[in-house]
């Protein structure tokens, strides 16, 4: 009797974990096998019309492809050294690669994946993004600076400098900014697209630690994942303010805006992917604390398909996984 009112009692007091009104927010639909893959796993890339996506697994030296119909892995690219960011280029079918072993970015065809070439930045490639607008790619690397690439070439074409090792960046589509996070120096940096400019830094005051960062265009929010402590913090794109933020959980490495269902998804090595409404512009809330493992904080959200995808390493008896879920 005693065992069962000592029960009863944890119950009544273990915190309730805020949930969706009326479902759940996020859907486990499947999960995909990565039987062979250890160590950490980094970026992700999708191929939409391909159905295809792109696990970088920095610790494995591999980039594994997936066949998202199949539900399997499809192919695995070898010989690289601690992959971090992959990009897909669909206009030219091409798949880039950056490395923070040896700081190459290599370039492969997406169906044969042979080699296609390589750029060498010196150390550390990491964060890359495609532009389609610009047919370019971004690659971050080295001690502070954003290498250019044209897509359509494969040619590096500039570099911009800045003060500190680069992580995440975002581009506006409509306007010319390129806001990126350098967390050693706890500021956003504002680069101009156009110019290829370092334009203005910003400070962050209430939060250190700031690598995964996501923009709301239209609404002229910027939304930065901050470790030190773990905060999510909401910045006013037109002034560089802060204009609002809530505790999230550890270890955030990746955080994505689903503008269509007004939520922020964001992914913690501490195991969970947190759900948060934006009610308005300078108010947000903790919708859902989604159980995952520990160390599953990379992932990505496709917005044409309404899917999340969550990177769960391997673990003691546990492989490596892909996990998808639903957002509509």
């Amino acid at each position: 009797m005693r065992l069962f009112l000592t029960l009863c009692v944890l119950f009544l007091l273990a915190p309730v974990q805020p949930r969706a009104a009326g479902a759940e927010t996020l859907r486990l639909l499947q999960k995909i096998p990565l039987p062979g893959v250890n160590g950490r796993i980094d970026h992700l890339a999708v191929d939409v019309n391909g159905g295809r996506l792109f696990v970088a697994a920095l610790g494995n030296d591999t980039v594994e492809v997936i066949d998202l119909k199949a539900g399997k892995r499809a192919h695995t690219i070898t010989g690289l050294s601690e992959p971090q960011g992959v990009a897909y280029v669909p206009e030219e079918n091409k798949l880039y690669v950056s490395n923070g072993g040896d700081g190459k970015c290599v370039v492969y065809n997406a169906s044969s994946f042979a080699a296609a070439g390589s750029i060498d930045f010196g150390e550390d490639a990491d964060n890359l993004r495609y532009q389609p607008a610009s047919g370019r790619v971004y690659v971050g690397y080295g001690s502070g600076a954003i290498g250019v690439i044209d897509s359509r070439g494969g040619k590096r074409t500039g570099d911009i400098e800045l003060p500190a090792h680069p992580e995440a960046f975002a581009f506006e589509t409509r306007g010319d900014n390129i806001f990126v996070n350098l967390p050693s120096l706890r500021r956003i940096a504002v680069l101009g697209r156009r110019e290829l400019k370092l334009k203005e830094t910003w400070p962050l005051k209430a939060a250190g630690g700031n690598f995964p960062l996501a923009l709301d265009e239209a609404g002229h929010r910027l939304f930065v994942g901050c470790r030190r402590p773990a905060r999510l913090l909401v910045l006013d794109t037109l002034t560089g303010g802060t204009v609002g933020g809530l505790e999230i959980d550890k270890d955030a490495d990746d955080v994505f805006y689903d503008a269509a269902n007004r939520r922020l998804y964001v992914s913690c090595g501490s195991g969970f992917i947190d759900v948060i409404k934006q009610d308005g512009p300078s108010k947000y809330s903790l919708l859902e604390k989604v159980p995952t493992a520990p160390g599953a904080r990379t992932a990505l959200f496709v917005p044409e398909t309404g899917r999340l995808y969550l990177a769960v390493p391997a673990h003691k008896r546990r492989e490596a996984l892909i996990r998808v879920y639903g957002t509509k």
